[in-house]
């Protein structure tokens, strides 16, 4: 499990965080905060480094876009999805568990 605070997770600005022992890409859109694997599946780039717009991250890499919410690959290059992981909100305290 991971924690951290809701007000310091920019909205559109994804970020890092291990969760046991897995790094994940967390990015925040609006009042909701989404949690998805942060390798790209169609190569070993870092989502975190990567763009959000809207409900998608897009690979810095290449170009590919994901969905946020179901971890689907939306455009080529990639055509695996993205695992996803539990977000919970809880006040200002945000909770990722595998």
């Amino acid at each position: 499990m991971a924690e951290l605070a809701f007000d310091s997770l920019v909205e559109g600005k994804p970020v890092a965080v291990e969760v046991e022992g897995v790094t994940v890409c967390v990015a925040r859109v609006g009042h909701e905060v989404f949690a998805v694997e942060d390798t790209c599946t169609h190569s070993e780039a870092s989502l975190s480094e990567g763009e959000v717009n809207g409900m998608k991250i897009e690979c810095w890499l290449h170009g590919a876009e994901f969905d946020l919410r179901t971890g689907e690959a939306l455009t080529p290059p990639a055509t695996s999805p993205l695992k996803t992981y539990k977000v919970e909100l809880n006040g200002n305290q945000v909770l990722i568990t595998n």
